[in-house]
């Protein structure tokens, strides 16, 4: 059972990719099950501003999980994901976010400048994803989310969206590379997954502080 789009360009774009994009998404959702440990759905893609879900009034075109399409858990195998990939030829790769990771998402100009800061001190960063649409995604511990305004209160920061810091948790997802956002184009890792990150990611206080101050001055 495949998804379709409401308009014969997008249903030709989707078509004419498929195939291509089956092989080299199909690979990475293996490699998010198998080997990062993260859970997998299928999702929707856009075209021409339409969404293959098929609702003309979709509040989030190509960016959101296929409401049929099942979850493929973490530690599925290679023949599980190919099976039931093949079912949805075109999807995107969406990842529950709240189970392995929450996110901590900000503009990727200060996404990149904290990133390498963090590393150039050495502390622990876990994978990072940049969206076509200027955002940068920190992945970090579970529980990020709903302790964000009471971590940065602690370190001095009172408005987390006076620093365009925003935490994602439990019921949202995460378009994963190499998929397309939103008919926008790919989202790619600025930090890809590492075996001592992926499956632990660092817990937020440890990036927190300098995301903040990167993006304060960026505002600033």
């Amino acid at each position: 059972m495949g998804f379709t789009i409401g308009i014969n360009r997008g249903m030709r774009d989707i078509r004419s990719g498929s195939r291509r994009r089956r092989t080299s998404d199909g690979t990475a959702v293996a490699e998010y099950t198998g080997l990062w440990g993260w859970d997998v759905v299928p999702g929707a893609r856009a075209s021409a501003g339409a969404c293959s879900c098929g609702r003309g009034d979709c509040p989030a075109p190509g960016a959101h999980p296929l409401d049929f399409a099942p979850v493929l858990a973490a530690g599925a195998t290679l023949d599980a994901v190919t099976e039931t990939w093949g079912e949805f030829p075109g999807a995107s790769v969406m990842l529950p976010v709240g189970r392995a990771f929450d996110v901590i998402e900000v503009a990727e100009p200060a996404g990149c400048r904290a990133l390498a800061r963090l590393e150039r001190m050495g502390l622990p960063v876990g994978p990072v994803a940049a969206t076509p649409d200027g955002r940068a995604h920190f992945f970090v511990a579970p529980g990020a989310a709903a302790d964000l305004p009471g971590l940065l209160y602690r370190m001095g920061w009172d408005d987390p969206d006076s620093l365009d810091l925003h935490g994602l948790g439990p019921g949202s997802y995460i378009t994963a590379p190499p998929s397309d956002r939103g008919g926008l184009g790919p989202v790619r890792w600025l930090r890809s997954p590492a075996l001592d990150s992926a499956c632990r990611p660092p817990e937020a206080r440890l990036v927190l502080g300098t995301l903040a101050y990167v993006a304060h001055r960026s505002r600033a």
